[in-house]
């Protein structure tokens, strides 16, 4: 068997109300200047624990204004912010782009080296400032993985930092901080995570040391999202996709995703659909085009979708893209790329841009070539 290196936070605390230990937990530490990142909808949910803070005598500079799909130019802004503060520790409250943002401010914080100068694996040079990430829905898993997107203006391009560097210190997922997202943002981000599951286990590069998450998480998540679309204060559903999302989270590192990952880019960096979205609505379409590639695979993850048992591996893998597919409708995920007012025009320049992100596809079981990736994006026509 193959070494492999699964790279984690130095601690995880995941359970329902466990933001109180955040706060703790900060107060123990000894810091006193806290740079916060979250999104306005977030803020009076998270309220009391700042006032916590607060009372204890800690500085808490609360930066809201982070957009859906952040760009190298508003990373470069907010850390300015970060530094005039002078920050000594940094907490991500939010979705996947508010963590990823916070990551990336606590490692370049106090550095010489910029952003743009670190885009692919491996080029930060140091660790940053104390780190703690929460998420507030189920979908990214950035709270356990050394991976942070930005979309780089320069190309229209959005693009990954993935360093060790880039791992909190202490991740909390407390599923209570889900409660409150809008049906839609669910379907988005748990077909996200499902998405993290599926190609990490799918993976060409694929290990039974990280396929057990993946396979968890596809339970957990496949039998889960619908519930937590129809009813959002479902609090075992919510509990089941947070620990979905966080097993998705932690597949990214010794793993990572791969074509459907790659084809997404293209859609965020110039069309600006969501990350959860783009990767929801080419899921189905790139696992029809992989599952030729390993069979076995992909019928044991139609089984852990509690798709049924077909007579052998082909028609139980093909079982499974059809509940894929099925259970992206009844979220209510768009069918079509027109559906997102997406011209057919733009698929060419899309195909190549997604032939750049090498990073990913060559994780992929089958390989993409470019006329490969047009026919992808020309299925959803």
């Amino acid at each position: 068997m193959k070494p492999i290196t699964i790279l984690q936070p130095q601690k995880t605390v995941f359970g329902s109300g466990c933001i109180q230990t955040f706060v703790d937990d900060y107060l123990s530490l000894g810091h006193r200047r806290l740079f916060i990142l979250t999104a306005p909808p977030i803020l009076p949910l998270i309220e009391p624990a700042i006032k916590q803070l607060k009372d204890n005598g800690v500085n808490v500079e609360v930066f809201q204004n982070i957009l859906a799909e952040p760009t190298l130019n508003d990373f470069n802004t907010i850390l300015s912010i970060a530094r005039e503060f002078r920050a000594d520790s940094v907490a991500g409250i939010g979705g996947g782009s508010v963590l990823d943002i916070a990551k990336l401010v606590a490692a370049f914080i106090d550095s010489d080296q910029k952003a743009e100068d670190c885009f692919g694996t491996g080029f930060i040079k140091k660790k940053g400032l104390w780190l703690a990430c929460l998420p507030t829905t189920a979908g990214t898993g950035s709270e356990v993985s050394p991976n942070a997107i930005l979309l780089d203006e320069r190309d229209k391009l959005k693009k990954g930092i993935v360093s060790p560097y880039l791992l909190a210190d202490t991740a909390y997922v407390d599923p209570m901080l889900t409660m409150t997202v809008p049906s839609k943002v669910t379907a988005d981000t748990g077909m996200d995570a499902l998405t993290h599951c599926i190609e990490a286990y799918t993976n060409k590069f694929a290990h039974p040391a990280v396929d057990i998450y993946a396979l968890q998480g596809i339970r957990l998540i496949a039998a889960n999202l619908l519930r937590a679309v129809k009813d959002g204060s479902d609090i075992e559903a919510r509990e089941a996709l947070a620990l979905g999302s966080l097993y998705g989270g932690l597949v990214l590192g010794p793993v990572n995703t791969a074509a459907v990952h790659a084809l997404s880019y293209p859609l965020g960096g110039e069309f600006h659909i969501p990350h959860g979205l783009s990767n929801a609505i080419l899921l189905p379409s790139v696992m029809k085009f992989n599952r030729s590639a390993n069979l076995r695979k992909y019928a044991e993850v139609a089984i852990a979708c509690g798709a049924p048992v077909g007579k052998d591996d082909n028609e139980t893998a093909q079982n499974g893209v059809d509940f894929i597919c099925e259970l992206s409708k009844a979220v209510g995920i768009p069918q079509k790329l027109s559906d997102l007012n997406i011209p057919q025009s733009a698929v060419d320049g899309m195909a190549k841009a997604a032939m750049e992100v090498q990073r990913l596809l060559k994780n992929n079981p089958r390989e993409v070539t470019e006329q490969d990736a047009r026919d992808i994006y020309n299925s959803l026509y």
